[in-house]
């Protein structure tokens, strides 16, 4: 299927999603939804769940990653893995030349330390833009979303509507735990970034994230030097 004007809503994808079998459901709306749905991916440990969920079963289901340009070193080599072990493509995504360079030239390549509103400048440029040509045509948005990953997002539905992008966003993994998602990492053999082994829980830029201290929770590793209310990046921001 690949009709851009089909009607796709939380209800009519209702019936195939079983919160307790991600596989399935992602290969039922895969089958059902072919060319429509695509996944994001960032090489932490959910993504990788998920990406092995696919890539081990052969779904037809896109697979695309953000590369900022700041990324770690261990997240390219563990995107390198991932490619080796399910053969599948992982389309990239870069943040356009331009408007990049004309920020760095104003504001130099650290501002995001600066304040809030350049930090969020400097994610829309390497985040929110590319984000937008990925999902450009599709109608399934999957992610790596878990509730536990912050109080914003433990009252999140599996399934919901984004107005921003008009698709359907899908977390297969929103209600497991940490340590469920370990376990099947290490069940299935999935290649994980050696980051987490380090104390990183939650992997974005390298200059904007850390290894978490003992007691933090799981978003006091990124954007360290800001308010907590204003953690976001802008990919899951509703309008």
């Amino acid at each position: 299927m690949n009709d851009n004007t089909i009607f796709i809503s939380v209800a009519t994808l209702a019936p195939l999603i079983d919160a307790h079998d991600a596989t399935g459901s992602l290969s039922r709306l895969a089958g059902a939804y072919d060319g429509l749905i695509t996944f994001s991916t960032s090489f932490g440990i959910e993504d990788q769940v998920i990406t092995h969920m696919i890539g081990g079963n052969a779904l037809p289901v896109a697979v695309f990653t953000l590369d900022t340009g700041r990324l770690f070193a261990e997240t390219y080599s563990t995107w390198s893995a991932t490619v080796a072990k399910y053969g599948i493509p992982i389309a990239a995504y870069y943040p356009n030349a331009e408007p990049l360079q004309d920020f760095v030239a104003k504001n130099g390549p650290n501002s995001f330390y600066e304040s809030v509103a350049l930090r969020l400048q400097c994610c829309h440029l390497r985040k929110v833009e590319p984000l937008q040509r990925a999902l450009a045509g599709k109608k399934i948005w999957v992610t790596g979303i878990r509730a536990g990953q912050s109080p914003n997002r433990q009252n999140m539905p599996i399934l919901e509507y984004d107005a921003t992008h008009d698709l359907i966003k899908y977390h297969p993994l929103l209600h497991w735990t940490q340590q469920e998602v370990e376990a099947y990492a290490a069940q299935h053999g999935v290649p994980v970034n050696p980051l987490h082994g380090r104390g990183f829980v939650s992997i974005g830029c390298a200059p904007c994230t850390r290894a978490l201290k003992p007691g933090e929770d799981f978003r006091a590793g990124r954007w360290w030097w800001e308010d907590a209310n204003s953690k976001e990046c802008g990919l899951h921001a509703k309008p």
